[in-house]
């Protein structure tokens, strides 16, 4: 079965392109409402600011890489129950701490997430756990940490998971001038793209998930998702994994389902999350894996400055290389459904999955799609810096501030070493 399974998936990819029906009914319903004119409009935008843009790229997603051959649950692993394709355009939101527009999540279905990454020792035994479940989450990465550590992003990656976006160097953007906070988010772009070697999707999630009315208007102008969550572990404020389970699930017995934040530069995360995870299949929770339509377009000058970083960053590890571990890790089983799940088709608070479409992500969690018309590209970099951004009164609540996470012992200061300037 498993060696049968890769044909299978390029004849039924091609099916959809040749025959058009597929192709139609995707379009579709992932097409934003709106007259002729508005989209005429969109389009001119969308040319003008490629021709602003010397890299401006597509944002069909890549071809499927090759990947390792996919394991099989067995009773007692969680799998992955489905594959849920999310569009990304005009920036939806997901989470309902912050955000009750969307919700595709059904009882007892958690979403997995983990931020701030990749961390070497940690994110490998985040990998190791979730391998033995043969399950996937999303990552959000924080630009500096991937370009620090690219062929971990890569594992990362190769492992099945979606590569996300956490800023560059995990600032609170609703603290900063508006050039400050897009600068943060468009770098944070570049640079895990440039780790990766490919695309990325686009996702976002803020850092201390604070937000701010301009920063949700500009990652909308860029369709890019934002994810807040529905459980928190509380991984930073303890070292001890079994407290972070109990937060965990502390959570979820009151909400039965949601979108799950990790970090896995976090001890406890490292140490504990084989037991979430083994405690979430005994508890019969089952696990959705979240893959973008479309991938995210960056911005030339911070593909640049994403580059002269990387290179900055090789000559000093050369003198120190790291331990570079390969490893390899399951995919999701054959089978896995996916669904596309398109926002704009939803009313408020509704749970809608539509269009099943048999297939599994790519190596960056991004699906094959067909004839999906490019994202316009991003838009130049202000020149200078503005005005702090504050959120509109009375438009959304404001979420519990988290603390900024702190640098243990155990993880060498991560951020005094790794997040430099």
């Amino acid at each position: 079965m498993n060696q049968t399974q890769p044909r299978s998936r390029a004849r039924i990819w091609w099916l959809a392109t040749a025959t058009g029906l597929a192709v139609a009914t995707v379009g579709a319903l992932v097409s934003p409402p709106g007259d002729k004119g508005a989209a005429l409009a969109q389009s001119a935008l969308a040319q003008s600011a490629i021709a602003q843009s010397a890299i401006a790229q597509s944002a069909i997603a890549p071809p499927a890489a090759e990947r390792p051959t996919g394991c099989v649950p067995r009773p007692g692993m969680l799998g992955v129950a489905r594959v849920v394709e999310i569009d990304t355009a005009k920036g939806p939101r997901f989470g309902l701490q912050q955000y009750p527009e969307h919700d595709f999540l059904r009882e007892r279905e958690v979403v997995l997430t983990f931020d701030d990454g990749p961390l070497r020792r940690h994110t490998l035994m985040v990998l190791n756990a979730l391998a033995a479940h043969c399950t996937q989450a999303t990552f959000f990465m924080v630009g500096q940490m991937a370009l620090s550590d690219p062929e971990m992003v890569r594992q990362v990656a190769r492992a099945g998971h979606t590569i996300a976006i956490h800023t560059w160097s995990h600032r609170n953007l609703r603290a900063s001038g508006a050039a400050v906070a897009q600068r943060e988010v468009e770098l944070g772009i570049s640079a895990v793209q440039r780790a990766l070697g490919q695309p990325v999707a686009p996702f976002f999630r803020f850092p201390y998930l604070a937000d701010s009315q301009a920063m949700l208007a500009h990652l909308s102008s860029r369709n890019i998702g934002v994810f807040s969550i529905d459980v928190d572990s509380r991984d930073f404020r303890t070292r001890n994994p079994k407290e972070m389970q109990r937060n965990v699930f502390s959570a979820l017995g009151h909400k039965n389902k949601g979108i799950l934040l990790f970090h896995d530069i976090q001890y406890s995360t490292a140490h504990g999350i084989r037991g979430v995870l083994d405690e979430l299949a005994s508890r019969g929770y089952r696990i959705v894996h979240v893959v973008p339509k479309r991938t995210a377009t960056t911005v030339a000058s911070y593909d640049a400055q994403a580059e002269a970083e990387l290179a900055r960053r090789n000559k000093v590890a050369a003198a120190n290389p790291m331990n570079k571990r390969a490893v390899v890790f399951p995919m999701s089983p054959p089978g896995t459904p996916v669904e596309s799940y398109v926002p704009s088709a939803a009313p408020p608070g509704a749970s809608k999955a539509v269009v099943r479409v048999p297939g599994r992500p790519t190596a960056s969690g991004v699906q094959p799609a067909a004839a999906t018309p490019p994202a316009a590209a991003a838009p130049a970099p202000p020149a200078a810096p503005a005005a702090a951004s504050a959120a509109a009164p009375g438009s959304q609540p404001v979420p519990q501030q988290r603390p900024p996470l702190r640098g243990t012992a155990d993880d060498d200061d991560w951020r005094r070493s790794v997040f430099q300037q």
